[in-house]
């Protein structure tokens, strides 16, 4: 809804309603998969297909399902983890910059670091041995590097 309800609300594109919609079914569904019913449900599973390898002569297409089915869950959820965990890192993340921006004396350079190059985050980590390398020398009293 637009801020000040005055103006109609725009209408959202194919991509963004699909993209809404797999966010919320990745979201329901990761915290309905992650419980322990879900792998007590899996646990059965994998116990009836068991207990049914005599019925079938533990034949290769007993064998077949159950390596088709784990691989396809697999597969699946493999997306649905990864949607998930994107978002909960961007949400650490920007959690982070806010408590850095928020803190006096904090170094703003941090912020967005997870953008930066590798060879940027190679001379951070080495400003930060140096420091630590100096506090442990000094008793702990080294300042950071600027």
């Amino acid at each position: 809804m637009p801020p000040n309800n005055t103006q109609e609300p725009q209408e959202r594109d194919f991509f963004c309603r699909i993209r809404d919609s797999f966010r919320h079914f990745a979201r329901k569904s990761s915290a309905v998969l992650g419980t322990a019913w879900a792998f007590i449900g899996a646990l059965i599973i994998i116990a009836v297909w068991g207990l049914t390898g005599p019925v079938f002569h533990y034949s290769d297409t007993w064998q077949l399902i159950i390596n088709t089915g784990t691989t396809i869950v697999t597969f699946l959820m493999v997306f649905l983890i990864q949607n998930t965990q994107n978002r909960d890192s961007a949400a650490t993340q920007l959690k982070l910059d806010e408590i850095i921006r928020a803190t006096i004396g904090a170094h703003n350079v941090f912020l967005d670091l997870e953008q930066r190059g590798d060879e940027e985050l190679a001379v951070l980590r080495e400003q930060f041995n140096k420091l630590a390398r100096q506090a442990r020398a000094d008793g702990g009293t080294a300042e950071p590097v600027a």
